[in-house]
């Protein structure tokens, strides 16, 4: 159950209570994406907007489909009263509402959604494993069944995005690839001042985050870690919550698509770090800016 962040705390013990839980999580998702895609429009990113929006649509259809087969079968709506336990958590939009539409694509935005259906893909399985009773089974493994063909579908589309990403960044590792060596040198640097003004404490960190950069710099420099279809920004951000967001989604995107385990193995180390980093600055930072 890896693709879950925790284990379900419950068993499914009726069709009420299976269609309750797929109506929420579908409703969930459908909501979300209609959020995220309000908010790209709002930020001047239609592009974007349009896919959250497809994917907010596709989740309300999926949502149908579960209200259908509740009256079919039960001559009912989904009842959410039915859901006895804490639900372990099967959406997540992965920073999306509050990222800078600059720093996303429609391939982050779809790898996002396979990894959400992914795990409600996981979810169903342990349901139907660990049901006590044959139409609960049998259901849950039909609801397994077509979370795998939305995974299916998903990447299908996101395979889509990345040759048009491709296509329209040039060729990967070359001239249309940021280069993280050169992201994280200039990260430290933008750190080193805001150390200097910082209180002893909130300076060792930062002086602490800006070392970690240049040593990553270093390695990369060293063994430079490619990044399929990378994105290229017109200029370097400036603001260092935003170069450090930037360096997140390459490494993110680097550990989506990396066949290699040793080069997969770094760049999850990458990543672990960079997301560390980015939470701590994204909380912090724009405090001791101001101070």
């Amino acid at each position: 159950m890896s693709l879950l962040k925790a284990e379900p705390t419950g068993t499914v013990r009726s069709l009420e209570e299976l269609f309750a839980i797929a109506a929420a999580m579908e409703h969930e998702a459908a909501t979300r994406y209609a959020e995220i895609a309000a908010r790209m429009r709002h930020e001047g990113n239609p592009a974007l907007a349009e896919v959250f929006e497809r994917l907010s649509a596709d989740e309300q259809g999926h949502l149908d489909g579960v209200v259908h087969w509740s009256q079919k079968t039960k001559g009912q709506d989904p009842d959410p009263a039915r859901i006895r336990w804490a639900l372990p958590e099967t959406f997540d939009d992965e920073g999306a509402a509050t990222t800078d539409p600059k720093l996303l694509s429609a391939y982050r935005a779809l790898s996002m959604a396979v990894r959400n259906e992914e795990r409600a893909f996981a979810f169903w399985s342990y349901v139907a494993a660990h049901a006590e009773v044959p139409e609960i089974q049998h259901a849950a493994e039909t609801m397994a069944h077509e979370e795998l063909g939305h995974v299916a579908t998903l990447r299908r589309e996101r395979r889509k995005a990345f040759h048009v990403e491709r296509r329209h960044t040039g060729a990967a590792g070359e001239g249309g690839q940021a280069d993280l060596a050169a992201l994280e040198r200039r990260l430290a640097d933008l750190l080193d001042p805001l150390a200097a003004k910082a209180s002893p404490e909130e300076g060792a960190r930062l002086k602490g985050f800006a070392d970690e950069a240049r040593h990553h710099a270093q390695q990369l420099e060293r063994f430079p870690i490619v990044v399929p279809g990378a994105r290229p920004m017109d200029t370097t951000p400036d603001d260092p919550v935003a170069l450090a967001e930037l360096l997140t989604d390459r490494y993110l995107e680097a550990g989506d698509t990396l066949q290699d385990e040793q080069a997969l193995g770094r760049v999850q180390a990458l990543a672990g770090r960079a997301i560390a980093r980015l939470a701590w600055l994204r909380a912090d930072l724009p405090e001791l800016q101001r101070a």
